[in-house]
């Protein structure tokens, strides 16, 4: 399956940090970018470290966008 890389979506995808460490670095990350709900973040985990870095971006990405749709809006 061929992805469009052309995307407004954002992802970082961190492996290797403890709970602790991975809120810390998402927390830095969205005050160094200026972003909020616009950034999705991902955890390489036992289930997902043989996906293809295509597969798991285009689930955590369609994972960001049904939770983002679901938060009450702010007006």
């Amino acid at each position: 399956m061929k992805h469009d890389l052309n995307t407004t979506d954002k992802l970082v995808l961190m492996h290797g940090l403890t709970p602790d460490e991975a809120l810390k670095a998402m927390r830095a990350v969205k005050t160094a970018l200026g972003f909020t709900d616009e950034l999705a973040f991902a955890l390489t985990t036992e289930h997902n470290i043989e996906w293809t870095v295509s597969e798991l971006v285009e689930h955590v990405l369609e994972e960001h966008r049904e939770l983002s749709a679901r938060r009450p809006s702010e007006d």
